[in-house]
This record gives structure tokens, sequence and C-alpha cells, in this order.
């Protein structure tokens, strides 16, 4: 089983557009490569074919719009209709922290989609054999 620090950087370097974190799986060591960032970090020559594994983005973690739908869903159920009419068009996240805000949700939806991160980052280096340290 790979051992690797636990850091909020497994996940936001991750959702950075051409960023992607990768765990080495023999060292557990992160290695961050960006095509669009400057970088102090030596990558590996290997990293996308040597035994790395790539982190899921927040995408694919659940943690868009998914997310916010499970918080709606939790915490102002009666706003469901506005939050989907939200998220139907661009500048969303936005729009939806500014309802939040006007009814004294932004800290527990910061709370939430912090805790909601760290779950299902934990969930899925469990369930790619990866201990958390």
């Amino acid at each position: 089983m790979t051992s690797a620090n636990f850091s909020d950087e497994l996940c936001s370097a991750g959702g950075l557009l051409g960023t992607k974190v990768f765990i080495s799986l023999e060292r557990g060591t992160v290695h961050v490569v960006s095509e669009d960032l400057e970088l102090d970090e030596d990558v590996p020559e290997d990293i996308e074919s040597g035994p790395y594994l790539a982190l899921p983005d927040r995408i694919e973690l659940g943690l868009g719009r998914e997310l916010v739908m499970d918080f709606v869903r939790q915490q102002l159920p009666d706003e469901w209709h506005a939050v989907s009419a939200i998220f139907s068009r661009r500048g969303a996240y936005g729009r939806f922290k500014d309802l939040l805000d006007r009814k004294g949700k932004l800290q527990a939806w910061f709370d939430f989609e912090e805790s909601e991160k760290e779950a299902r980052l934990r969930e899925w280096c469990a369930a790619n054999g990866i201990q958390l340290t």
C-alpha cells in the first residue's frame, strides 16, 4: 500500500486548468505537473508512464454541480429550483455564493465543501490502495 501526505494541494492543484497531480506508487511522493505554471519541482521523466497515479480532478470526485445540489438538498431545500436555475447559466458559482450570503449559509457551504472534498479524496485514495498519513 502506498502512503502519501494528505494536503489540500492534492485536490486543489488538480483542479487548475492544465495542471495534474500525481502520486508515486513507490515512494508516496506527490508531484504537480502544469502546462501553464512555472513550478520549482523537478518532474520525473516517466511521470505519465511510470509507477504514478494521477489524482482525479474536482469533477471526477463529484465536487462540482453535484456537490452544490447535495448541499442545497440538505441546507436549503426550498431553494432547489432557484439554484438549479442559477446553474443553468455561466457565472453560476458567484451567483450561488451571493444567494448563500443572503441566506446566511456561506460559511456552512465552505465547511460542507471542505469536508466533502476531504472525504471523497480519502475514499478515492482508499479505493486505490493509498494510505494517507
